[in-house]
């Protein structure tokens, strides 16, 4: 709990913008997946940088953490307070800073989402291309390295970060990165900072990298015979050289929940979704390489969608999969997890982990960004049920470590927390310890996110 005192200094900083109303707290107490953690102690809105580093001296001198929370969306407890401390809500640092289109950069401030961000790029012919699925902060993506839909043409958080604004613990403000597209001065502080989970600092602004729009778009659906043929097709596909902006896999029983759902008549069989971009003529070449791949593993149902409204549809469908898949099990909650490995052991871990889940006994759809080797399991638990729990978490622990033993990671995109916490040293080795002392010197204290992604931490 805050003393009378903290709470007053606090308010001197923030005035209302600094709640303990029960019902913020709860609010900022919520995971999307089952993941839970305790009550944070207070709730601050910050507008500027002044005001995060006037908290960050503020929780050096009342030795009270700092958890940073933008949209919420993370999956594996990363904004939640596990110790108490104060959540610092940047929902109201949501603005563009500046948009500079010859440059193809653009300064955001970390509450901004991805698609107010679109919103905002509509006019200049250039988007910023992240995808993770739900319309999350940039700076929440930027603090977990996120990636998704689109990451298998144009990268990750990792790639369209260009520098940051951060506040560290104490409250010393640094600036990481240039505009420049590249730099060989010193340390690579900005890749340092993304992917640190609010463990190392608080971000205040971002640098991105922005992306023209493309000419012409293509997507593309269609049905395989097996899991084994639609993976397969993935990987043929990129090892073609095609470079599609995403390829998406649904298994069967997600196709069932999206069509039930959200109104589609896909065939009940495992589904690629495949986008294309570019140039009418280049893309017109690559959809006809692709379709004659995909009539080569059994495609069947192959359509295109060339009008918008269709392609949206489709997307808007396999980024609602997550609530149609919650749904076909009304009342369950979901154990949320996972893994990325080399795209040549993708077939296996996939047809693996559904062997897995189809002996548990628990429903687990299975789908992925396969582009890239990344898919995710959805274990579906009747929360009131610990054995159905405790089930799923050893499935999810089972995907971690086969992923490992085939050259891959724990978490291709949906970060550590403290959910995957206890698989950082299988994955990281002594690496890990190295990472735990960079947190000790720039946060001796300890406040900044405590309880998640470092050793001791636990």
């Amino acid at each position: 709990m805050l003393t009378d005192s903290a709470l007053t200094a606090l308010r001197a900083i923030f005035g209302d913008r600094a709640s303990v109303a029960a019902a913020a707290l709860s609010e900022h107490s919520q995971s999307e997946s089952l993941v839970s953690g305790g009550l944070p102690d207070a709730i601050v809105f910050p507008r500027t940088t002044a005001e995060v580093a006037a908290l960050a001296v503020w929780s050096a001198a009342h030795r009270v953490p700092l958890i940073g929370w933008g949209a919420g969306t993370s999956l594996e407890g990363h904004a939640l307070a596990l110790t108490g401390g104060v959540v610092v809500d940047f929902r109201e640092m949501a603005a563009v800073v500046e948009i500079r289109p010859s440059d193809r950069l653009v300064r955001v401030q970390p509450g901004i989402t991805r698609e107010a961000l679109n919103q905002a790029l509509r006019t200049t012919g250039l988007m910023f291309p992240v995808d993770p699925g739900a319309n999350a902060s940039l700076g929440g993506m930027a603090a977990t390295r996120a990636s998704g839909t689109t990451a298998v043409r144009y990268g990750t958080m990792r790639d369209n970060v260009r520098g940051l604004e951060v506040v560290l613990a104490g409250g010393q403000v640094i600036r990481t990165g240039t505009a420049a597209p590249k730099s060989a001065a010193g340390y690579d502080l900005t890749a340092l900072f993304v992917g640190s989970e609010g463990t190392l600092g608080l971000i205040t602004e971002l640098t991105l990298k922005l992306h023209g729009q493309p000419e012409a778009v293509m997507t593309a659906v269609a049905a395989f015979p097996s899991v084994a043929a639609a993976v397969d097709c993935v990987i043929a596909t990129m090892q073609m050289g095609l470079t599609p902006a995403r390829i998406e896999f649904l298994d069967q029983d997600t196709v069932a929940a999206c069509n039930a759902y959200s109104r589609l008549t896909l065939l009940p069989a495992p589904q690629l979704l495949v986008e294309f971009h570019g140039h009418p003529q280049g893309l017109a070449e690559d959809v006809s390489r692709f379709r004659a791949l995909a009539d080569d593993f059994g495609a069947r149902g192959l359509d295109w969608a060339e009008r918008q409204e269709d392609r949206t549809r489709l997307w808007a469908a396999r980024h609602a999969a997550y609530r149609a898949i919650l749904a076909s099990r009304p009342g369950a909650k979901a154990v949320v997890t996972d893994v990325c490995v080399p795209i040549s052991k993708l077939a296996q871990a996939v047809e693996e982990t559904r062997a897995d889940i189809a002996a548990s006994g628990i429903p687990g759809p299975i789908l992925g960004h396969v582009g890239d080797g990344n898919f995710h399991a959805i274990l579906l638990v009747d929360p009131s049920r610990p054995d159905e729990i405790a089930i799923a978490k050893a499935l999810a622990q089972e995907m971690a470590q086969r992923s490992l033993r085939l050259g891959g990671t724990i978490t291709g995109e949906h970060g550590v927390g403290f959910g995957k916490l206890g698989l950082m040293a299988a994955e990281h080795g002594a690496g890990w310890q190295v990472m735990g002392a960079v947190k000790a010197t720039l946060d001796p204290l300890g406040l900044m996110n405590p309880g998640k992604l470092v050793p001791g931490q636990g």
